[in-house]
């Protein structure tokens, strides 16, 4: 993301201070989990944002190194890296803390980000001779829009830089009617730019609802067509990649709940934690394997430790731990470099679906390096 950065702290403290006081909403995101969440409280040391998602949720999905809050700010949308210090109540309910970002980084999208999306508007707008005339919204940002008017006008009669007035009813509770400048016009197409900038009473619920949309275009993008829920038809790996998850274990109810979670995207096969079915597997050029950890005894581990070390830096894999404790299994997966350890609770099979789907999304369809870690803490 290119754009100016906000290194100053006092400036900082006072923008997050404004999204707190109007309860603004944010997005945490890690390389592969998203949550939505609002702004609370802050102070010199910390935020308190609302915890949309389960304790659970929270610490298997946001300990993360690579954890970012977005969050819309006036005509431009924000995003910083932040830690997960811990949680805390807040107004009577249950937050996350973060830690205060050291920088801001402003979006670059030349000047705002525009929503095409926008179904059947409708927009007034007058002409230089005072005229009213009906056209529709064809696409918004916080700072203009473009307008397709319902019929032709004569060559010259609206120029750039000509001033005008208009009425876009964009929802049941955002009504835009402003001094707009004519930029350009192209056919029965218009762009206009708010002049002057929109009053903040208006312009922060614009800003919030382009940047939900922003996300709904950037989550259907990085998704391609991946839904939370198993369904047919989804695109695998092409051919030239590996694909399919190779399940280390020797419990055979594992297999059946995690074939119901993810067979639906990827192929699953589970093997005896042994050496040599490892190697094997290895062989075939499985795209994740997960470690299946029914405790943390010391005999446990050692066993684990060669198996690791057979396939560390060459294939990623998941820590997968049931009947244990969370925060032994995050230290245990950050010393072992796994990509994530997670505690497997079927009640919780959809957050393990979304996240699993996130991990082979990152490592092969964003190009990035298969092998790039997460790194844990507990907490």
């Amino acid at each position: 993301m290119a754009g100016n950065v906000i290194r100053n702290s006092g400036t900082i403290s006072e923008i997050i201070s404004r999204a707190c006081q109007r309860h603004e909403m944010l997005i945490l995101v890690t390389p592969y989990l998203r949550f939505e969440s609002s702004f609370l409280k802050s102070d010199q040391t910390e935020i308190q944002v609302a915890a949309t998602m389960s304790r659970e949720d929270a610490t298997y999905g946001l300990r993360n190194a690579g954890l970012k809050m977005r969050f819309p700010n006036g005509v431009t949308f924000l995003e910083a890296p932040t830690e997960l210090k811990g949680f805390g109540m807040a107004d009577g309910r249950r937050t996350l803390r973060l830690s205060i970002p050291e920088i801001l980084q402003e979006e670059d999208y030349r000047g705002s980000y525009r929503v095409d999306r926008v179904g059947r508007v409708p927009v007034t707008f007058s002409t230089p001779k005072y005229d009213l005339v009906i056209g529709t919204l064809v696409d918004i940002s916080t700072t203009g829009a473009r307008i397709f008017s319902s019929r032709e006008f004569e060559e010259g009669e609206f120029l750039p830089g000509d001033d005008m007035a208009v009425t876009i009813q964009l929802t049941d509770f955002i009504r835009i009617n402003t001094r707009v400048k004519l930029r350009h016009v192209r056919g029965r197409t218009w762009g206009v730019e708010y002049r002057p900038q929109l009053d903040e009473h208006l312009l922060h619920p614009l800003s919030r609802w382009v940047f939900e949309k922003r996300e709904e275009d950037l989550e259907r993008m990085t998704r391609r067509g991946v839904e939370t829920a198993p369904i047919s038809g989804v695109s695998l790996p092409q051919p030239s990649q590996p694909i399919g998850l190779v399940l280390v274990s020797g419990d055979a109810a594992l297999e059946v709940a995690l074939q119901d979670l993810l067979g639906g995207f990827q192929p699953l096969r589970r093997i005896p934690p042994t050496m040599s079915a490892l190697k094997e597997a290895f062989n075939q050029r499985p795209a994740l394997v997960l470690y299946h950890l029914p405790s943390l005894s010391l005999d446990e581990r050692r066993r684990l430790k060669p198996l690791v070390e057979t396939l560390q830096g060459r294939v990623p894999f998941l820590l997968l731990g049931t009947g244990v404790e969370g925060g032994a299994l995050l230290e245990l997966g950050s010393e072992l470099k796994a990509a994530v350890s997670i505690v497997f609770n079927p009640e919780r099979g959809i957050f393990f679906q979304r996240l699993v789907q996130g991990i082979l999304r990152r490592l092969y369809e964003g190009g990035e390096s298969p092998m790039a870690p997460v790194e844990t803490e507990a907490p």
